[in-house]
């Protein structure tokens, strides 16, 4: 018999929000958009456009998150949370708190104190929380991390990491750029995948770490260069540039004792060299339609939460 699909409130309509809504769309068999939280109208009208070219009557919109969890108490099983980043930790509370499981944008929160907070509800209430982090949750990256746990490309001697974007031009006047609602910038905001991915590779604590930003004239940084010691020894370097030209990519890059690994920061593939002489070649992985299709697997129990609020904490 087939299960039912997950009903699900998305609470936020901006443009990553879309983003995710036409992934899950290719899932809709096993995802029901019951209502969505958006203040902004413009927001709203384009979410709903999307459900109209696809043929399906919009879903409600209640901009007011306590009135929606009220209303729709009972006939709610998850929400999918996409807000600016000062939001995270008491919308994630509430919908907990309210008996829902939680995808929840990255980063998780603005501090330690309210990563600890979500950790504790999280406890308390039994709900599964899952931070959407594309490189912990996709499968390339969690190759990666069995594979170099495994010892397969013998020690880790090096990690170089570079992500960039034209972050800074494309952000101006928007709440990206305020630091009381986004944390920080370019290295909090799309560099937060840079860090925690590098961090899932690597797989063991940083001991010493140095940095440089630079925020170009502009509320935040968005230049970024870091260099870190890891517990055992191997070094990492840390590149951010949010001042590129009309662009979005990453490279990271693997070096250890018998093999050259390379991914990116959304784990956007997964390739392996053993011999400078010949190309980097793909390691085969399953398919992945995204951080909702991973959320979806988690709560059903097929496989383990790679990205749990304490992935969370370790960012803040």
């Amino acid at each position: 018999m087939a299960s039912q699909p997950v009903r699900t409130v998305m609470i936020g309509c901006g443009g990553m929000a879309r983003y995710h809504l036409r992934q899950m769309y290719e899932l809709r068999s096993s995802t029901q958009v019951v209502a969505v939280c958006e203040p902004s109208q413009s927001a709203y009208d384009a979410t709903a456009a999307l459900f109209e070219q696809a043929g399906v009557a919009p879903p409600p919109n209640q901009p007011d998150l306590e009135k929606l969890l009220a209303e729709y108490r009972g006939k709610l099983d998850a929400a999918f949370i996409i807000t600016p980043h000062a939001y995270h930790h008491n919308q994630a509370k509430a919908c907990m708190e309210a008996g829902l499981d939680v995808l929840l944008e990255k980063p998780m929160v603005m501090n330690a104190d309210e990563a600890h907070s979500l950790i504790e509800t999280r406890d308390r209430t039994g709900r599964l929380l899952v931070v959407a982090f594309p490189g912990s949750l996709s499968p390339n990256v969690r190759t990666a991390v069995a594979l170099l746990r495994s010892g397969a490309f013998g020690r880790l001697l090096t990690i170089s990491g570079v992500v960039w974007q034209n972050w800074g031009p494309m952000t101006v006047g928007t709440w990206r750029q305020q630091p009381e609602l986004s944390g920080g910038g370019f290295l909090f905001d799309t560099g937060a995948h840079l860090l925690n991915t590098v961090v899932d590779l690597a797989g063991e604590e940083v001991t010493e770490v140095a940095a440089y930003l630079d925020d170009r004239g502009r509320p935040v940084e968005t230049l970024g260069a870091v260099i870190a010691r890891l517990r055992s020894g191997a070094l990492i370097t840390l590149h951010a540039c949010g001042e590129a030209i009309p662009s979005c990519h990453s490279d990271v890059r693997i070096f250890c004792e018998r093999a050259i690994v390379y991914t990116g920061v959304w784990g956007e593939r997964l390739e392996v060299q053993y011999n400078g002489d010949k190309p980097p070649a793909p390691i085969p992985v399953p398919e992945s339609r995204g951080v909702w299709e991973q959320f979806l697997a988690v709560r059903a129990g097929k496989q383990e939460n790679p990205c749990p609020p304490e992935v969370g904490l370790r960012m803040a």
